[in-house]
């Protein structure tokens, strides 16, 4: 993995945050009525989109199985049938096994007594999970658990690698401090500023933002506020403009940012 350059782009990123915030406010992710919601999902989102996560997701919510006790009870073959729109799933339907009986074997069922643990401790446990790679980690931690880390994800690598911020292949941990220590001003801010709960999603396009959920507009601290809501501006921007393929640069806001040929 490449280094991220040692020059400071702290800056950078922060005039980021201010004017995609201030263009489309409040993304309300993590769209998820319920804790164990937003840990399936992360689960089941890997090598898919969020359309066949949502149908999956479904199939579980209508056979009330989205819950810890669920997914402890129910048999893996039907497990499996359930999440079979995400793909790879038999892969996700034993990880999610794995993962309930961590979190029974540890922490007694509960995901209050998982999340009451440090930050660090927490995030070592979960990424000795079969499965469990950095990025699910931290979006289990940050959407489910309220806890200060930055998701990278590969919207995020595009972005600072066509921006010349960092190299697109650089390691997960470096870019997550470079954000994490960029955001972390912003938080003083965000604690000033109005809380932005939800504008129009018919008046166009508004990054990747959600309609407002029980777990999207559930009580954060400020710094978990921001990285929560910059992660969503970066999926907004990477969804709808800085795309794999023909990118959409002239109509991206954050253009003008671009590192001049």
């Amino acid at each position: 993995m490449a280094k991220v350059p040692q020059t400071d782009h702290g800056e950078e990123i922060r005039k980021y945050y201010a004017m995609l915030y201030q263009a489309w406010g409040a993304q309300h992710w993590w769209p998820a009525e319920t804790q164990f919601e937003v840990i399936a999902g992360a689960y089941l989102t890997q090598n898919t989109a969020w359309t066949n996560v949502e149908r999956a997701l479904h199939n579980l919510r209508r056979a009330n199985l989205l819950t810890v006790d669920g997914i402890r009870t129910v048999k893996l073959a039907r497990l499996q049938l359930l999440v079979r729109p995400s793909g790879y799933f038999r892969q996700k339907a034993a990880r999610l096994k794995t993962f309930v009986r961590f979190l029974d074997d540890h922490y007694e069922g509960s995901l209050q007594r998982l999340f009451s643990g440090p930050t660090e401790k927490v995030r070592e446990e979960l990424l000795s999970l079969n499965g469990v790679g950095p990025e699910t980690a931290d979006s289990i931690l940050l959407y489910a658990g309220n806890h200060p880390v930055f998701v990278v994800d590969a919207y995020t690598r595009r972005i600072v690698d066509r921006h010349a911020i960092a190299h697109g292949n650089a390691d997960y941990e470096d870019i997550r401090e470079m954000f994490q220590q960029s955001l972390g001003p912003m938080a003083t801010e965000q604690e000033q500023a109005p809380v932005e709960t939800s504008r129009p999603l018919e008046s166009g396009i508004r990054g990747a933002a959600h309609p407002p959920s029980a777990m999207s507009t559930a009580h954060r601290t400020a710094l978990v506020q921001v990285y929560n809501e910059m992660h969503g501006l970066v999926v907004g921007v990477g969804k709808n403009y800085c795309r794999k393929s023909k990118p959409n640069c002239d109509a991206c806001p954050l253009r003008k940012y671009l590192p001049q040929k």
